[in-house]
């Protein structure tokens, strides 16, 4: 066995639509990182770590000159978020409706005590994305900057997370959960103490038909119209091209929305090395014209926050760094990073629309030396260029819509859920409920132009809403989610 190349998939399509990979490689892979549980960590000297990664990026620089994502708030719709340290201040997260098939279970201890699974991460994934979006140690004390490698960050560490779980213990989540939290996005980005201007989208399916009908991807696109940013993961190249799927994932593969791909840094400190990372999707092996990632950042063997006896945890012990974080590669990294940038930019410009935050994220891009653009789109986000670049000042996407009239189905692609050994397939939701696309589709739109008028009316200034914090960030007993239900692909 070449431990230098093998990979472990722990979130590869999961079930129905898939919450994306995250790969964790075994040791000697690269050098300067630590792989595997060490008691001696040393962030400093990982150039992998947030505070290495934060600093080469250009995010420092945003920090030092005042921008830290304050007063935005993004919303993370994933596997929850458990309160570990780093994401357990007050405030710092505020959860929405817990849409998993986990909102009702329980887990019982010998002891005999109950913990409700509601918001909390079983899996380990939620997470992981944000605190990279948005983490912020008690020790990370002002100017960030200086702080010291030891106080863990995200790219925007005054941003607020809006967690809305879809997925269970074993990332299994189906395409209406997941149209069903985007559409509570858009109804509620502007309700009063809220400031959603970005969602992070660290999933994907690989759908059998075109976005300009698919049902999630109209979804996505009515939260862009509704001035809300979508950042979704490209998607793992294997899962993609082994299933014949377009060379994106759905909803990244969308005209619209940001479709983010995966980079590494190597390791060190200067970006004239970095690749894209081998796991990332693209449109290089399309047959057909297919979008391209529209640019990439980090996504590889990233320093996230560890959830404690949560699914991966327990799994892949593997990809343990120590008790407090764990390493992890893929799209959805690279989709948190971005929409921490995201953050950054709404803070400085608060009134830029959707489409003007792709096109000054893309025209200051850096394009990786001999890398085709089928793989990187316009480049690598450099944060540098952004602080002191002036952003368009119109700009508008000319893209044919997307009707939402498809089909459920077609948009599961080849992965579906299973309870109790009945597969949820065809037009209807997990309530067994009939989808009618078209319907969904109007109704949508009614919500996106409210939401729009909303966004008009709410002030810049917003006030604060206290998160609800889950129970306990460490699980008591490690989840069996086989036991409730099965996966079928």
């Amino acid at each position: 066995m070449n431990c230098g190349k093998r990979k472990v998939s722990w979130w590869r399509g999961a079930a129905a639509l898939s919450l994306l990979a995250l790969s964790f490689i075994c040791a000697g892979a690269k050098a300067g990182a630590t792989w595997g549980a060490t008691a001696s960590y040393n962030p400093a000297t990982d150039g992998y770590s947030m505070s290495n990664l934060t600093a080469q990026m250009g995010a420092t620089a945003w920090w030092n000159a005042g921008y830290t994502g304050k007063g935005v708030d993004v919303a993370v719709i994933d596997t929850g978020v458990a309160p570990v340290a780093g994401l357990n201040t007050t405030g710092k997260v505020v959860y929405g409706p817990d849409l998993s098939l986990e909102s009702q279970a329980t887990l019982v201890t010998k002891s005999g005590t109950t913990y409700p699974l509601r918001n909390l991460d079983t899996f380990g994934h939620g997470t992981f994305m944000a605190g990279l979006i948005a983490g912020h140690d008690p020790t990370l004390t002002a100017p960030y900057a200086s702080a010291p490698a030891s106080a863990y960050r995200g790219v925007a560490p005054d941003a607020r997370i809006v967690s809305l779980k879809v997925g269970d213990a074993d990332g299994g989540v189906d395409v209406s959960q997941v149209i069903a939290a985007i559409d509570w996005v858009v109804q509620h980005a502007h309700d009063p103490g809220f400031n959603i201007r970005a969602i992070s989208l660290s999933y994907g399916t690989n759908s059998l038909q075109d976005p300009s009908s698919d049902p999630l991807a109209y979804a996505a696109e009515q939260a862009w119209k509704a001035g809300i940013v979508v950042v979704a993961a490209a998607g793992n190249t294997g899962f993609q091209v082994g299933n014949g799927a377009p060379g994106l994932a759905d909803p990244a593969y969308d005209p619209f929305v940001i479709g983010a791909g995966g980079a590494d840094t190597l390791g060190t400190a200067t970006p004239s090395d970095d690749v894209i990372g081998g796991y990332s999707a693209s449109a290089s092996s399309c047959s057909t014209s297919c979008k391209s990632p529209d640019f990439v950042a980090p996504g590889s063997h990233m320093q996230g926050l560890r959830v404690p006896n949560s699914y991966i945890d327990a799994n892949h012990p593997e990809g343990r760094i120590d008790t407090r974080y764990f390493r992890g590669s893929g799209t959805s990294e690279a989709t948190a990073f971005t929409a921490g940038v995201v953050a950054l930019l709404l803070q400085k410009y608060p009134t830029m629309t959707p489409d003007q935050v792709k096109a000054f994220l893309a025209a200051s891009a850096d394009h990786l030396y001999n890398t085709s653009n089928k793989l990187q789109g316009a480049g690598e986000v450099n944060l540098n260029t952004l602080l002191t670049a002036t952003p368009p000042a119109t700009y508008t996407q000319s893209f044919v819509a997307s009707t939402g009239t498809g089909s459920l189905e077609a948009a599961r692609g080849t992965d579906h859920i299973a309870m109790n050994g009945v597969v949820l397939s065809g037009e209807q939701d997990i309530f067994g409920k009939a989808f009618d696309s078209t319907a969904m589709a109007k109704l949508c739109c009614s919500c996106t132009a409210r939401s729009a008028r909303a966004r008009r009316r709410a002030s810049s200034n917003g006030c604060s809403v206290s998160g609800r914090t889950s129970r306990s960030s460490t699980l008591p007993i490690r989840s069996s989610p086989r036991n409730r239900k099965g996966r079928t692909r």
